[in-house]
């Protein structure tokens, strides 16, 4: 039951994970790109980190899931409100000279 478990957390991961690479081909421009990438990529990446969580099951490898998933769900909007923020200020100089 648990085996189960364990591969639709990374089923879902991955399908999560492609979801967001499609996403980053497919979106027309940079917002709709850098959302896909951020949402659906953390979500993916968090339930593979989970399935490997409840896979190993030791103390070290879980403390290292919890430290990664942290870092991801810290970085990823800050990363991207810079990337949003910096493509506003681009469009807004580019707006300036004309």
């Amino acid at each position: 039951m648990i085996d189960v478990l364990i591969g639709l957390f990374l089923i879902a991961g991955a399908g999560f994970v492609l979801i967001a690479a499609i996403g980053i081909v497919r979106l027309p421009d940079l917002l709709t790109r850098m959302h896909a990438s951020t949402k659906a990529g953390t979500l993916g990446a968090l339930l593979v980190l989970v399935g490997l969580a409840i896979h190993v099951g030791t103390g070290e490898v879980v403390s290292k899931v919890v430290a990664t998933s942290l870092f991801l769900l810290l970085t990823a909007p800050i990363a991207a409100h810079m990337i949003g923020r910096a493509h506003a200020r681009l469009l807004q100089k580019l707006k300036d000279k004309e």
